[in-house]
C-alpha cells in the first residue's frame, strides 16, 4: 500500500521501527494514527473516536486528558526541569514521592528507587537481590524463579524472565543460566481433571518445592510474580495459591518480588494486588498507573531488612553502584504525586468496586458464546480466551490469528482491546470509566464479535 507523501503514515512507514509489530505487515499496511485523546476516548486523524479499553498500555488510569496532571508537569519544569539523585541530592519532590509510596504499599516495604520504565525496576531488582545476597555472604544464592507466560518486561535480564515466546523468540533470550522457569497458575487450561482449584495451588506449591530441592535452595535468590499474569492472558491465580507459594519461598530463603506494573494503583480494587491476593512481598516493582501512563516513571521498593543489609555493603565499598540518569526525574515525580491525591480525592479505590460489578457482569456474559472458553477477570480487569471447542478446551490453529482478527474488527467499531497468546483478549479500560462508557465499550465489542460468528 502507498501513502500520501509526507503523511504520518508514510513517515511512519519509512522512518519508524515499531515495538511488538509484524514490521513487514505494517509497511503494508499503516498504523492507525492518533491524534488526541479525551477522557476514555482516543481519535484518529480522521476524526473516529475508539473507547480505549486497555487504557493504552494497560497505564492511562485517569483517561487522556487531565488537566491537572498537564499543570504539575507544567509547573516543575518551570521550577526545577530537571535533578538527579546521585552522590546524595535529590529534588524535593522525589523525596516526597518515595515517601509516599512507602505510606501506602503493603507494610514492610520502606525503600524506593526510581527508574523510567517497569522493565528497568525488574532488572534494578535483580541487580538489587545479586548485590543483599553478596553482601551477607550468599554469592552461590542468584538463582531468580519466573513462571511461564510471565511479562517482567524485554531488557536483556527482565526479557529473560518473561515467560512468553514472543519476547524472547529471535533475541537469544533467556540469556542467563540463573533463571528458572516455574509452571503457569492457570486452572482452566492447566488444571488436572477432577482438580479442585485448592489441589491445583496445592500440586503448583509442591512442584515449586521439588524444583527448589533439585536445583538446590541455597543457589536461588528469589521468585518473581504478577499477582495477575497481565500480558500472558490476564491469567487470576486459583484459590490460596500465593499463600502456598510463598510458605514454600519463606521455607527456603528466598524473596518474594511482586511486580505490580499492571496490577497496581487500583486496578484489582485493592491499591495493589499483593493486598488483594493476601501477597506479603520482600520487594515491589511497580510503573504504569503510577504517572497514568502521562509520563515514564517506575519504582522498585525493598524492604527494611533488604535496604539495612545493602547499606552496610554500600559503606564498604564506597558506593551503592546503581543508577539512572532519569531515575527520580522531578517531572515525572511531580505528576505521579499528582496522580496519587487524585486518586485518594476520587476515591478510585470506591469507584472501581462500584462499577466493577457492571464490567464482570457484561464480561461474563460471553461465557456460554461458542467462540468462547473461558472468562475471567477481577477488579477493571479482566480476558476472553477463545477456544475451537469448549468441551475440551482445544485452542485455535495459532496461525488463524484469532484474537488478533476480534481486535482488529473491534477497532472497526470503535473499541481497542488487545490480543494476547492463545488468544486472549484483554479488556483495562482507564479506571475512570463510568457505566454507560462500559455499556458502549462492550456493545462495540460485541459487534465485532458477532462478524466472527
Amino acid at each position: 500500500m502507498s501513502f500520501k507523501p509526507n503523511s504520518i503514515s508514510a513517515l511512519d512507514t519509512t522512518h519508524h521501527l515499531h515495538p511488538y509489530t509484524n514490521l513487514k505487515a505494517h509497511e503494508e499496511h499503516g498504523p492507525l494514527v492518533i491524534t488526541r485523546g479525551e477522557g476514555v476516548r482516543v481519535f484518529d486523524e480522521d476524526g473516529k473516536d475508539y473507547i480505549e479499553g486497555l487504557a493504552g498500555l494497560w497505564c492511562a488510569s485517569l483517561g487522556f486528558n487531565q488537566p491537572r496532571l498537564v499543570e504539575a508537569a507544567k509547573k516543575q519544569m518551570e521550577t526545577l526541569p530537571f535533578y538527579h539523585s546521585f552522590s546524595s541530592k535529590v529534588p524535593d519532590v522525589t523525596a516526597k514521592l518515595a515517601h509516599r509510596l512507602v505510606e501506602i504499599t503493603p507494610d514492610g516495604l520502606d525503600r524506593a528507587l526510581f527508574c523510567n520504565s517497569g522493565s528497568e525496576a525488574n532488572d534494578t531488582a535483580i541487580k538489587t537481590i545479586w548485590y543483599y545476597n553478596n553482601a551477607r555472604g550468599k554469592p552461590q544464592k542468584k538463582k531468580i524463579i519466573a513462571r511461564d507466560k510471565a511479562y517482567h518486561g524485554v531488557t536483556i535480564a527482565a526479557g529473560s524472565l518473561t515467560g512468553l515466546a514472543y519476547a524472547q523468540n529471535g533475541f537469544d533470550l533467556p540469556a542467563s543460566e540463573r533463571i528458572l522457569r516455574a509452571g503457569c497458575p492457570h486452572y482452566y487450561r492447566y488444571g488436572h481433571e477432577g482438580e479442585s482449584e485448592e489441589e491445583f495451588s496445592t500440586r503448583m506449591a509442591n512442584e515449586l518445592e521439588a524444583m527448589i530441592l533439585e536445583e538446590g535452595p541455597d543457589t536461588i535468590a528469589a521468585m518473581f510474580a504478577e499477582p495477575i499474569q497481565g500480558a500472558g492472558g490476564v491469567i487470576l491465580p486459583p484459590k490460596d495459591y500465593f499463600p502456598k507459594i510463598q510458605a514454600v519461598l519463606t521455607k527456603y530463603d528466598i524473596l518474594l518480588v511482586a511486580d505490580e506494573v499492571i496490577c497496581g494503583f487500583g486496578r484489582t480494587g485493592k491499591m495493589f494486588g499483593s493486598q488483594h491476593l493476601d501477597i506479603k512481598p520482600d520487594m515491589m516493582t511497580m510503573a504504569k498507573q503510577l504517572s497514568s501512563g502521562y509520563l515514564p516513571i517506575s519504582a522498585m521498593m525493598v524492604s527494611d531488612h533488604i535496604y539495612q543489609t545493602i547499606k552496610e555493603h554500600s559503606a564498604q565499598l564506597g558506593v551503592f553502584g546503581h543508577g539512572l540518569t532519569y531515575g527520580g526525574h522531578p517531572v515525572p515525580c511531580a505528576v505521579a504525586l499528582e496522580v496519587l491525591d487524585m486518586y485518594e480525592e476520587m476515591d478510585i479505590l470506591s469507584h472501581v468496586n462500584a462499577v466493577s460489578p457492571y464490567f464482570l457482569e457484561r464480561l461474563n456474559s460471553y461465557a456460554d458464546h461458542p467462540l468462547v472458553g473461558e472468562v475471567r477477570g477481577t477488579g477493571l480487569i479482566g480476558a476472553i480466551e477463545l477456544t475451537a471447542d469448549k468441551a475440551n478446551k482445544t485452542p485455535f490453529d495459532p496461525s488463524l490469528a484469532m484474537a488478533a482478527t476480534l481486535v482488529k474488527k473491534g477497532e472497526q467499531h470503535g473499541v481497542i482491546l488487545r490480543a494476547m497468546p492463545g488468544d486472549c483478549i484483554a479488556f483495562c479500560p482507564p479506571l475512570i470509566i463510568e457505566q454507560p462508557e462500559l455499556e458502549e465499550m462492550f456493545n462495540r465489542f460485541e459487534k465485532a464479535l458477532a462478524e466472527m460468528s
